[in-house]
């Protein structure tokens, strides 16, 4: 018989398991005194200053692609009172919480786990946990909530520069009709919309948090660990995403009914 450490996948089991142990030690600390307030604040400075401008940049181009391939499938259907609606809800509900998790992932996430990397092959962990500090109250809690939060906002920044974007894209380029573009968004659109877009952004962040935390405490060994646990974080962060998203969007159109349905 071979041991069950043999059999495959059992190692990929076993670092979800102790990830998902993370998850549940940063929400306990979360709640545990002394809080880092100092610590918190810088990373969220941190994390806005890597992300904010490559965010705002990427969310201009995202918003005119929807606004002329739903412009365009519109006019071809003769749908184009709709034009405005059908891209603004693709904006807010998909496409901005997607374009904020990648770049907190890509950018603030890979910075985090870097950080702790370096860290941890310094053995500055083992020194805190020699003296008694919690290395997750102390250092992972305030990098999580920092991506938390830094993604709530950028993600309202991300709705609205879209939106902006694809407004502009349709009625100038389109020769849409502003009036229609603005009455039909009205008439479709609704307020949860809003909040399942922000819920994505805070969700979307914690697992950005919590997935370069753990590859940044758990390198390989040396400066190219370090390195291999970035890119990890990165690529492991991406797919839970697109899996996340999917389960959320499910059960949104499931329990929140369309207006004027």
């Amino acid at each position: 018989m071979s041991s069950p450490a043999t059999f495959p996948g059992v190692g990929a089991l076993r670092e979800t398991g102790r990830m998902f142990g993370l998850a549940i030690d940063v929400a306990r600390n979360t709640f545990r005194r002394p809080f880092q307030l100092r610590e918190f604040i810088q990373q969220c400075w941190f994390v806005v200053s890597v992300t904010v401008l490559p965010t705002a940049l990427v969310s201009i181009p995202f918003g005119a692609v929807i606004a002329l391939q739903i412009g365009s499938l519109t006019r071809q259907i003769g749908a184009q009172s709709f034009t405005g609606a059908a891209s603004v809800l693709a904006i807010i509900q998909q496409a901005s919480p997607i374009v904020t998790a990648l770049l907190i992932a890509g950018a603030g996430g890979s910075a985090i786990c870097a950080d702790l990397g370096s860290r941890k092959i310094r053995e500055e962990i083992d020194a805190m946990e020699v003296l008694g500090v919690s290395p997750i109250q102390r250092l992972v809690v305030p990098r999580v909530l920092a991506a938390m939060l830094v993604s709530v906002l950028l993600n309202g920044m991300v709705s609205v520069v879209g939106v902006m974007g694809g407004y502009f894209f349709n009625v100038i380029l389109q020769d849409g009709t502003p009036g229609a573009y603005l009455a039909s968004f009205s008439a479709l659109a609704q307020l949860p919309d809003l909040w399942i877009s922000e819920i994505k952004a805070l969700i979307f962040g914690f697992i950005a948090g919590i997935v370069a935390a753990y590859r940044g405490l758990n390198p390989a060994g040396g400066p190219k660990g370090v390195g291999d646990a970035v890119n990890q974080a990165v690529v492991i962060t991406f797919l839970l995403l697109f899996f996340v998203n999917f389960v959320l969007t499910t059960i949104y159109l499931q329990v929140v009914p369309a207006k004027g349905s």
